[in-house]
């Protein structure tokens, strides 16, 4: 775990130094704060679940403390079930690099330096993770699987929002 986590802070210097080269203008990235607690968990993902069945979408959601650990899942009926690793590690990559998964995969799509982080081991670079962000600090993320990968995003900000 720890080794992961020295691998997710050199990536994401890496990755600072080639979003940074492609905008001037990136949006503060919050720090670290306490995770976040059962019941705000239960809070993202009555929202997330919400959206998605709202929609029809079997997806499956996952999600983090700011540690990294996790404290809520759930998969919809028929989902796939290469979702479920998927979303999981869609919330990782949110969490590690402070960002919305969607963010990354822009920068791969973009080329330039950031095709550095295709050789990164543990990120998923597809749009569907977010950070979940409570008083200005990130105390956990959110990772959600099983459909197109803007309406996995949209299930994830659903749950992220509900905790601001």
């Amino acid at each position: 775990m720890k080794g992961l986590r020295h691998a997710g802070m050199a990536t994401a210097l890496v990755l600072g130094l080639c979003l940074g080269a492609q905008s001037q203008a990136q949006p503060a990235v919050p720090d670290y704060g306490p995770a976040l607690t059962l019941d705000m968990a239960r809070k993202a993902m009555s929202a997330a679940d919400a959206l998605a069945r709202g929609n029809g979408w079997n997806v499956a959601i996952a999600i983090l403390d700011s540690g990294g650990q996790m404290v809520m899942y759930q998969k919809f009926d028929n989902t796939h079930h290469a979702s479920i690793a998927v979303a999981q590690g869609k919330a990782r990559t949110a969490l590690d690099m402070r960002r919305p998964t969607r963010v990354l995969e822009e920068a791969v799509a973009s080329g330039g330096g950031a095709l550095g982080l295709l050789s990164a081991r543990e990120l998923t670079l597809l749009q569907g993770g977010v950070p979940i962000v409570s008083g200005g600090k990130i105390v956990g993320s959110i990772g959600v699987s099983g459909v197109a990968s803007a309406n996995d995003e949209k299930v994830a900000f659903a749950g992220a929002e509900a905790l601001k």
